[in-house]
């Protein structure tokens, strides 16, 4: 089997941490988990498992996932999140490969869970993501939220990554919250605007999709809560993104009180 070094970024996940490194540990000889200075027992337990924890300070999500990738031993690396594991046919699928070629990146398919329920509809699967590559031709994009790895070819390995989403609908709100928080400051940073009219339309656009385009008015509740989830948190992180440039400017939030 290839030498893989597994690359995790983590704060606050004493919950998944120690299920993921053992899940990595599978197909990988080198685990680092990249603790952004967890408030809980994340980097003990990392270590316990068997993983090397480097203590960094939040650079954002791509800047971190490389961070990790490039103290690495080996220059395959296998990226995973906290709440990630690989599934069987995934572990089957990298331990036969033979690596041979550095500018192939290889993607999964995501098994999103909310609670213990698979959810499939309007988009949420295959939902691939691509996660092993080679640090030498491949990395991660500079995105706080969201990165994505950057390669010359990927080849979707059709095996399959367990992803704990949500633990239920509440934490599925309350992620939103998060999320759309993380979306907005991260898009201000990078210079984006947005009016009073964009959270409208970029929640409807994508109430739309999701429920037309992504076939989720045909799939019951499942398709109906993915439509307007991602609706919601859409008008939420226009929202957010338009309250920062009001403050920008130095005008008044029409959500704060009168000075």
């Amino acid at each position: 089997m290839p030498s893989i070094t597994g690359v995790v970024i983590a704060f606050n996940e004493q919950e998944h941490i120690q299920q993921c490194v053992e899940s990595l540990s599978q197909v990988c000889n080198e685990v680092i988990v990249v603790d952004s200075h967890s408030q809980d027992d994340t980097p003990a337990l990392a270590q316990q498992a068997g993983a090397r924890v480097l203590d960094n300070d939040w650079l954002g999500d791509g800047p971190q996932r490389t961070y990790g990738a490039e103290r690495a031993n080996n220059d395959w690396i296998l990226s995973l999140d906290a709440d990630e594991r690989l599934e069987d046919d995934a572990v089957a699928f990298i331990k036969a490969l033979s690596l041979d070629d550095p500018t192939v990146a290889y993607s999964f398919r995501r098994r999103n869970l909310v609670g213990k329920r698979w959810i499939k509809a309007a988009g949420f699967y295959p939902d691939l993501v691509t996660r092993l590559y080679n640090r030498t031709q491949s990395d991660f994009n500079d995105k706080k939220t969201h990165a994505n790895l950057i390669a010359a070819r990927t080849v979707d390995s059709d095996t399959h990554l367990r992803h704990f989403t949500y633990q239920g609908l509440n934490d599925w709100i309350t992620r939103i919250n998060t999320l759309s928080s993380e979306d907005a400051l991260s898009m201000h940073a990078r210079g984006k605007a947005a009016s009073r009219f964009s959270p409208g339309f970029h929640a409807l656009n994508s109430l739309v999709r999701k429920l037309v385009f992504k076939g989720g008015f045909f799939q019951g509740l499942d398709g109906m809560n993915v439509a307007v989830t991602t609706a919601f948190h859409a008008y939420m992180k226009y929202l957010k993104l338009y309250e920062l440039g009001v403050k920008e400017k130095g005008e008044q939030s029409q959500w704060e009180g009168k000075r």
